[in-house]
């Protein structure tokens, strides 16, 4: 406890990237918000794949420590730095940032702080806005997906990948989700899918294929990496865009050829540089996000709920990426 008798806010803590067993939940002491931050009471913590990369030392930034991973999070506004205006204490609220989440309360630049949408749990608003404002800005800004067209969406069980299923339902695209396990599939076909493929499966392009009609896929949304990328890439109409997310199964290799036989564009989705390169278009799609939410057309999933002492679990269980939804810690 500090000199008020009020309990330190504890956090998942390491001083040197990498295992699980480098981490520890101890208390962190904080200061006062400064003039455009807010102090959040955390209620829940969403737990991504890249969180836990990043924390393995593993992710394409590489933080100093002592670290604390996490990078969104919902919870209640305790505090307001003097600058801080549109927000007031005791709002409920989610916010995203590149680290410091895993914690039991946060300073966090206002910018980065959003009212929940009416409906959500704390648990629904913790895993928001990464996942579907990734989607969003892939499916719309970056692949120019039109109503009537076909989207593929690879691990479309995770989070970005279920989040790329709904906005895609959303936008009027017939969508076919690739995902490794029946629970899974169920989740995305429960979604709106119009159809569900074994991304293991011996036969796995004419399975694509088949569900698409006979038709070649015009976007493909892919999370996923490794030897699924190229086997993707061929599925791909004239003119199809196929959407760089992640690489949870490896960095690909993809011959070059291909993108000039299928007249086909490889592009890449950084939601990072999102904002900082176009600032209006970012705000308009977290408002999107929020709005969607709001109405009900956005609802993540949660796969599993544990409490923030169960930190190596939950980690575990990302890393392994078998669950059917999100993981979510609670404080």
């Amino acid at each position: 406890m500090d000199r008020s008798g009020v309990s330190t806010p504890r956090a998942v803590v390491a001083d040197e990237l990498g295992p699980v067993e480098n981490y520890s939940l101890r208390p962190r002491d904080l200061p006062p918000p400064g003039p455009r931050e807010v102090r959040v009471a955390i209620r829940a913590i969403g737990v991504s794949y890249a969180d836990v990369l990043m924390a393995l030392g593993r992710y394409q930034v590489r933080p100093d420590p002592p670290f604390v991973p996490g990078s969104e999070c919902s919870g209640v506004i305790e505090a307001l730095g003097a600058e801080v205006t549109g927000l007031s204490v005791g709002q409920k609220v989610i916010a995203t940032s590149m680290a410091g989440m895993f914690a039991e309360a946060v300073n966090t630049p206002a910018t980065s702080v959003r009212r929940i949408p009416e409906g959500l749990s704390f648990e629904e608003g913790a895993v928001l806005l990464t996942s579907y404002l990734t989607s969003l800005y892939a499916l719309v800004n970056r692949g120019r997906l039109q109503a009537g067209e076909s989207l593929l969406v690879l691990g479309a069980g995770g989070g970005t990948g279920f989040a790329a299923v709904q906005i895609g339902v959303h936008l009027g695209a017939r969508v076919i989700a690739s995902a490794s396990t029946p629970a899974k599939r169920e989740l995305a076909l429960k979604a709106g899918a119009a159809a569900a493929v074994d991304s293991r499966a011996s036969d796995w392009r004419e399975a694509v294929r088949a569900a698409n009609g006979g038709k070649a896929i015009d976007v493909v949304y892919d999370p996923i990496g490794g030897e699924f990328t190229e086997r993707a890439f061929r599925t791909l109409a004239y003119d199809g865009r196929h959407l760089v997310v992640g690489f949870v199964a490896g960095i690909p290799s993809l011959p070059t050829n291909l993108a000039l036989l299928k007249t086909g564009s490889l592009i890449g989705v950084n939601l990072g540089t999102h904002a900082p390169n176009r600032p209006h278009e970012a705000e308009a799609n977290r408002a999107k996000v929020i709005e969607l939410a709001q109405m009900g057309v956005l609802r993540p999933v949660i796969a599993k709920t544990l409490p923030i002492e169960a930190y190596a679990e939950a980690m575990a269980e990302v890393a392994q990426g078998e669950s059917a939804g999100r993981i979510v810690m609670t404080t």
